[in-house]
């Protein structure tokens, strides 16, 4: 039997209603059911008609097989995520659960709708911290080796890349940033700027502009992007407000 259903994988943003793009929302409005970890879905105002599906944040396959099912039995699913469901969250997990699930899956409209990330969103804080090459890394070892996250932190900091650093700490994970931080100091300036961006766009946001000697991972939690940067980025000074952030597009030019 062929799958008559449709499923949409959508990025919320990072929280704000008007961060939310208007095919995202337009997908919300569509779904009669909608899947996802709880405080994502008190984010959005949804209909009596609509069906909420609450799960907890660390279920990702068991929620996106769950969307397929639904989806496979002709309802029309959206499956949300906190700011782009591509960088470390949903999409992955919908097209892992469908690659090793069922042959009916396949047979699914299925769209992304993409979403404002918290790099973009902390970013547009800053000002320009990602006007030349930069890499996004997850410090989270529940899915990979730590040894794997070293690796790359390594190679980031030798390739001179603008670093974002995602999934930085948790109650479970209080020990990682801490790590992050001795592996980047072995191989960039202690000046290199640094930023903590937490809850960008929310009522709690917090912004912290440092550099990376003088850095406290300890301000980290799972609502923080932290961001390092490159050789090249500096602080733009503006008087008594907080300066602008700036990775310049060439590199090596002469300030």
């Amino acid at each position: 039997m062929n799958a008559t259903g449709s499923l949409w994988i959508v990025g919320l943003g990072p929280g704000p209603a008007h961060w939310m793009t208007p095919e995202a929302a337009e997908a919300i409005a569509r779904a009669s059911d909608i899947v996802g970890y709880g405080p994502y879905l008190d984010r959005l105002s949804l209909r009596p008609d609509q069906h909420r599906h609450s799960s907890d944040n660390r279920v990702e396959i068991d929620r996106a097989r769950h969307a397929l099912r639904l989806a496979a039995q002709g309802r029309a699913v959206a499956i949300v995520s906190g700011g782009d469901p591509g960088i470390f969250a949903m999409a992955a997990a919908v097209f892992e659960a469908l690659e090793g699930g069922e042959p009916a899956w396949r047979g699914l409209s299925i769209e992304v709708a993409p979403g404002i990330s918290a790099m973009q969103a902390a970013a547009a804080r800053l000002g320009a911290p990602l006007g030349h090459d930069f890499c996004a890394i997850s410090l989270s070892d529940n899915l990979k080796p730590w040894d794997v996250v070293a690796r790359r932190l390594n190679a980031a900091a030798d390739g001179d890349f603008v670093i974002a650093l995602y999934n930085p700490a948790s109650k479970a994970r209080p020990r990682q940033i801490f790590e992050a931080f001795d592996l980047l100091r072995q191989r960039k300036a202690p000046g290199t700027p640094v930023a903590f961006a937490r809850a960008v766009g929310r009522s709690d946001e917090r912004v912290v502009l440092t550099d990376l000697e003088k850095a406290d991972p300890g301000l980290a939690d799972m609502s923080t992007l932290v961001l390092i940067g490159s050789s090249e980025t500096r602080f733009v000074m503006r008087g008594a407000a907080r300066p602008w952030l700036l990775t310049p597009r060439s590199y090596g030019a002469a300030r």
